[in-house]
């Protein structure tokens, strides 16, 4: 069993989060959501990762060998989804942040107005 997959996701997370505490724009906070993100990806493989192992396909008669499970594949899947339209609704509310306010500094908002 390799550890790397799971450092390689808790280095990910580490970078994106300290990517999102240290912003001082919300587009770049908004990529280091997604870096932030792309580490479930990468943990959610190397829990899936079956060594040698085959599609799921099982016949009668057939020895029962080491199978993938094809959930955490459609689990990657939907976590790829979603992350890209959490960034890309980021961005679409960045850029009417800048339309109002003229800066994209997460500091320098002011109060929205109803």
């Amino acid at each position: 069993m390799s550890f790397l997959p799971y450092m390689a996701a808790f280095y990910l997370l580490c970078i994106g989060l300290y990517g999102i505490v240290s912003s001082r724009s919300l587009i770049h906070t908004a990529f280091c959501l997604f870096i932030l993100q792309s580490s479930t990806y990468v943990l959610l493989i190397a829990i899936g990762f079956v060594h040698h192992g085959r599609p799921p396909v099982f016949m009668p008669g057939r020895p029962a060998l080491p199978a993938v499970d094809p959930v955490v594949q459609a689990q990657v899947l939907t976590d790829i989804i979603i992350s890209a339209a959490v960034t890309g609704l980021l961005i679409a509310l960045t850029l009417e942040n800048y339309k109002r306010t003229g800066s994209i500094n997460p500091n320098k908002r002011h109060a929205m107005k109803g």
